[in-house]
């Protein structure tokens, strides 16, 4: 199961990695602008935005095999869109759908996890298939890439979805029945007073925004501006790839009741860090391979500890709901991120670019400490 959760959230954000680890060569091949690559993230993440909550109500519902099943089968249409897309047009409409897996992602393999998993192995499993992602990112930056310098870009976008289409089927077969769908009129129960839903749908909307410039425009900065090849290039995406896996299974980890509120804080703070690395690397280049690093082990490592803490907290009947909301908020911020980035790469203005990453990383820092400081007193003021 952990296997498969883990490859249903690697292809539920896959296209997001393929757009910014073959963007050079998409933008050349489809005469598009950087702002337009921009905009594909836009409106691919304003639709799972905006779907997530219906989505979560979804999954609540239905169950997770056929969430999983489901988003795994529209992965593989919107990749095999985008590898025919002649031109900006169908490539926006493909992202758009796009936005369907990833509103489903969260809060169906959440509601897994939740029906399957013991409660002391949850952060464990959590973390991996939330490395899903990073390990899509790595796929996208270096076998993908590679085979699209040998191939070309769009045998690269079909293979993602054949690969897409086969998991859709494994899933069908290997995850169990789910359950009977609730009675009707039979709502979940309503969240606790003073829960953490709409302070991490803040630090994510926030966070959201900077990791999504990182990827995006991770891969177009090293060749604009760095004078690396198409190929190393996306090797940088590759690289922010696996040390978010390691920084998802290992941070999750240690979200334990007690450390995991103050642990969105901390990796927000350190994900600063990175874009100032990534601000620096435009005149000491080699600091770009440290700010991917840097980027995987602590940006985008909030993402899997807030999910944990939804697991924590949520009320009964409620995890689908609940992981909709704040993924909700995370996709908001992929939408709004990207295209300011890009109206500043578009004038070669990186450093700018980045300063403005960092500035959303510190406001995610600053959410989520004031959070984790009133629910410690909150705590405090109950016993």
């Amino acid at each position: 199961m952990t296997v498969l959760l883990t490859s249903a959230m690697a292809f539920s954000m896959l296209q997001l990695f393929l757009l910014g680890a073959l963007g050079p060569r998409i933008v050349t091949a489809l005469d598009i602008s950087e702002p337009v690559l921009g905009l594909t993230t836009t409106i691919g993440f304003g639709s799972a935005a905006l779907l997530s909550p219906l989505g979560g109500r979804i999954v609540d519902r239905v169950g997770p095999r056929r969430s999983i099943t489901l988003l795994l089968a529209v992965s593989a249409v919107a990749l095999a869109l985008i590898g025919a897309a002649p031109g900006a047009g169908l490539l926006l409409a493909a992202v758009a759908l796009g936005g369907v897996p990833q509103a489903l992602a969260n809060p169906a393999t959440n509601k897994a996890i939740l029906a399957s998993v013991a409660a002391d192995r949850r952060g464990a499993v959590t973390g991996a298939k939330q490395s899903g992602v990073q390990l899509g990112a790595f796929a996208a930056g270096l076998p993908l890439a590679l085979l699209a310098a040998g191939l070309g870009w769009r045998a690269a976008v079909w293979t993602a979805a054949g690969a897409a289409l086969l998991a859709a089927l494994w899933a069908r077969r290997a995850l169990p029945a789910d359950p009977p769908a609730p009675a009707a009129g039979a709502g979940p129960a309503g969240r606790p007073a003073g829960g953490p839903v709409p302070w991490l749908a803040a630090f994510s909307l926030f966070l959201g925004a900077g990791i999504a410039s990182v990827n995006t425009y991770l891969a177009l900065f090293g060749t604009d501006r760095l004078g690396l090849g198409p190929t190393v290039a996306g090797a940088l995406v590759a690289v922010l790839g696996v040390a978010g896996v390691g920084g998802r299974i290992g941070w999750s980890r240690a979200a334990r009741p007690g450390r995991a509120e103050w642990l969105p804080g901390a990796l927000a703070a350190g994900a600063v860090g990175a874009a100032l690395l990534l601000a620096g690397a435009v005149a000491v280049h080699p600091l770009v391979w440290a700010a991917a690093v840097a980027a995987g082990v602590f940006a985008v490592s909030g993402n899997a500890v807030s999910m944990v803490l939804v697991m924590q907290r949520a009320a009964p009947g409620r995890a689908g709901q609940d992981s909709a909301l704040v993924a909700a908020g995370f996709f908001a911020g992929f939408a709004v991120g990207p295209p300011l980035f890009g109206l500043l790469a578009q004038h070669g203005r990186y450093a700018a670019g980045w300063l403005v990453v960092a500035a959303e990383f510190a406001v995610a820092a600053l959410v989520a400490t004031v959070w984790a400081r009133r629910d410690r007193r909150t705590a405090r003021s109950a016993r």
